[in-house]
């Protein structure tokens, strides 16, 4: 039955038997009917040429830090002694008295422990190399360590750690590589230990995530292992020491001086203001602009999850939510804060961010007497911003009719300020939406101004201006009454340059 398989034997279907049983076919002898030869293959046509691409050509160059191998090993090697004078630190320093010691009392003590340490191992150092050393060390005994360096630099507004040998920074809305790395990842881990600790939080396996906020007020996040899988992620968004006024933002190009006149009497006349934008698109700073035409004799309290806000009245309330304890207990949320902010008397409330089910409680306020409250959200453009608010209360299990919920938005809303991080890193305010009410089940709205792009440079900068519409503000005689009569004439278009 299945002789054709065996090794051995007839049923071989007629071909000659190698050794070891291979079967091997032995080509034929049968002379083709009709005498002639086979006909030669035809010639197959050569394929069309491919037409070219008519996608631009992408440079196929890996982040990488520019410095060279013999920086690099001068920077190991220090690394190294650091490592070691580190140990010394630890064994020789009074850690219990180094809350009290000064800056220059410290520097003074790491310094004298340094050059022994060095002196005993035989390794000479140059006049730059062992300040450098020294200045690094008190950053490990006092500061973050590596991130030290980056938390002093001015030009850095985000640093980003993707595990101990990655560290990115954004410069001018850019994110580089730098060429500072922590030792391993146990380095790393003791920085963001230090970090948590300080405020009274935790960071383990049993609970892997955590925000904070730095000494200086920078936002801090951390997700370390078994969740980070190639290493520690680390993010902290620095915290602006200068507060950026309207006329610097003017200046940058942020938006232009006919809408800043416009934002001041909608600020000024009490208009609620919601700041639309996506992640650092420049929504907290805008908020802080704006909260600079609020008169200085209004009570304003503030709702942060991360206190950012710098507001510069007199008479300010500022709150900041909790997060559970080691026990899961002890929050308090935003929608807490605000509950009790209401029963503080306040002119205007202020909620750094609307994320959750606080949103309820803040459109009562709006609704309810606290006009010129102000808040951001995150969403991409004004019209996701009123349905991203409309997704809000659903979260928040508020069953009413979707008429109603947008009733309820269209009259507590009254402005929609849209901020956006463009492809060449700048932040604009594209949009200025005013709310005007419902028409049939829709909110109505329309756009004074925007930011209108018209074609990008060769390297990369966006071309535009701002514009009005043409559209004469809803509000106008509400600002008119209000003492800011503005002139028609920033509500009609400019025409590009």
């Amino acid at each position: 039955m299945f002789s054709r398989y065996k090794k051995n034997g007839s049923g071989d279907g007629g071909g000659a038997k190698s050794g070891g049983g291979k079967v091997t076919q032995m080509p034929s002898t049968r002379p083709v009917q009709g005498g002639s030869a086979p006909a030669p293959k035809a010639a197959k046509p050569e394929a069309p040429a491919p037409a070219p691409s008519m996608r631009r050509a992408l440079p196929k160059v890996a982040a990488s830090a520019s410095h060279a191998d013999k920086e690099r090993k001068r920077r190991e090697r220090i690394g190294e002694i650091k490592l070691e004078l580190h140990k010394a630190l630890l064994d020789n320093l009074n850690l219990s008295a180094l809350e009290t010691a000064t800056e220059q009392d410290l520097k003074a003590e790491i310094g004298s422990i340094a050059a022994e340490v060095l002196e005993e191992k035989g390794i000479v150092l140059n006049r730059d190399d062992r300040s450098q050393l020294n200045q690094e060390l008190y950053d490990e005994v006092r500061g973050l360590g590596p991130l030290e360096t980056l938390l002093k630099d001015d030009s850095v507004n985000d640093i980003l750690v993707n595990g101990p040998q990655r560290i990115f920074v954004e410069r001018d809305g850019k994110l580089e590589l730098t060429d500072i790395t922590f030792k391993d990842e146990k380095h790393l881990l003791r920085i963001i230990d230090k970090i948590v600790s300080a405020v009274g939080r935790r960071v383990d396996e049993s609970n892997p995530y955590v925000d904070a906020r730095l000494q200086d007020g920078s936002r801090f996040n951390a997700m370390v292992p078994p969740i980070a899988v190639d290493g520690s992620l680390v993010s902290i968004r620095k915290f602006k020491k200068e507060k950026l006024g309207i006329d610097d933002l003017v200046n940058f190009g942020a938006f232009s001086e006919e809408m800043a006149a416009y934002l001041q009497a909608a600020v000024a006349t009490r208009l609620n203001v919601i700041v639309s934008g996506g992640t650092g698109s420049g929504k907290t700073t805008t908020l802080n602009a704006l909260s600079s035409f609020i008169d200085n004799s209004e009570r304003i309290l503030t709702i942060e999850d991360t206190a950012e806000l710098q507001l510069q009245q007199v008479h300010v309330g500022r709150m900041e939510s909790r997060p559970p304890n080691v026990e899961g207990k002890g929050a308090v949320s935003q929608r807490d804060c605000l509950r009790n902010a209401l029963r503080m008397r306040p002119d205007r409330i202020i909620v750094g961010e609307t994320r959750g089910e606080e949103v309820i409680d803040m459109l009562q306020a709006m609704n309810t007497g606290h006009d010129g409250s102000m808040t951001t959200i995150h969403a991409n453009s004004a019209r996701d911003g009123v349905s991203r608010l409309e997704n809000m209360i659903a979260m928040a299990g508020i069953e009413m009719p979707l008429k109603a919920v947008r009733s309820q938005i269209s009259s507590a809303v009254n402005l929609i300020v849209q901020a956006s991080r463009l492809q060449d890193g700048s932040r604009r305010m594209t949009s200025i939406t005013e709310i005007t009410g419902m028409e049939g089940e829709v909110i109505s709205m329309q756009e004074i101004f925007r930011f209108q792009r018209v074609g990008l440079t060769p390297d990369n900068k966006i071309i535009g201006h701002f514009t009005a519409t043409g559209v004469r503000s809803h509000f106008s005689e509400r600002f008119r009454l209000w003492g800011f009569d503005l002139p028609p004439a920033i509500y009609e278009p400019v025409a590009a340059e």
